[in-house]
């Protein structure tokens, strides 16, 4: 399923999938700099996956995890309402949950 299938928050700071709030990319990057960032992320994902040493695969999930921090999908949030970081809850179990609850059940089934 594509990015864009999944449910997003009104404020466009999540997409929901696998039943979680996913922070979105950083709006304010440019499309040159997401770009090159994405295609690093992507690079790193393979050699997590073509490790053949734990010295080898740790240091490609910080290359991952550099990557997502650029990108804004990790690390200080990239809104400056204060509003906090929800990654990783429930939508019901968040701000979100009016929200969610609003959904039909075809697109809340497509963030399940």
């Amino acid at each position: 399923m594509a990015r864009n299938d999944y449910p997003e928050t009104p404020d466009g700071r999540y997409f929901v999938a696998k039943a979680r709030l996913w922070r979105k990319t950083d709006p304010s990057l440019s499309d040159s700099a997401r770009r090159a960032t994405v295609k690093r992320l992507m690079q790193a994902r393979r050699a997590v996956g073509q490790a053949d040493t734990e010295a080898e695969e740790r240091a490609a999930r910080d290359a991952v995890d550099t990557a997502k921090r650029e990108l804004g999908e990790r690390g200080p949030v990239w809104w400056n309402d204060g509003a906090p970081d929800e990654g990783g809850k429930h939508p019901k179990n968040s701000s979100y949950a009016d929200c969610w609850g609003g959904l039909s059940p075809e697109e809340r089934q497509k963030g399940e």
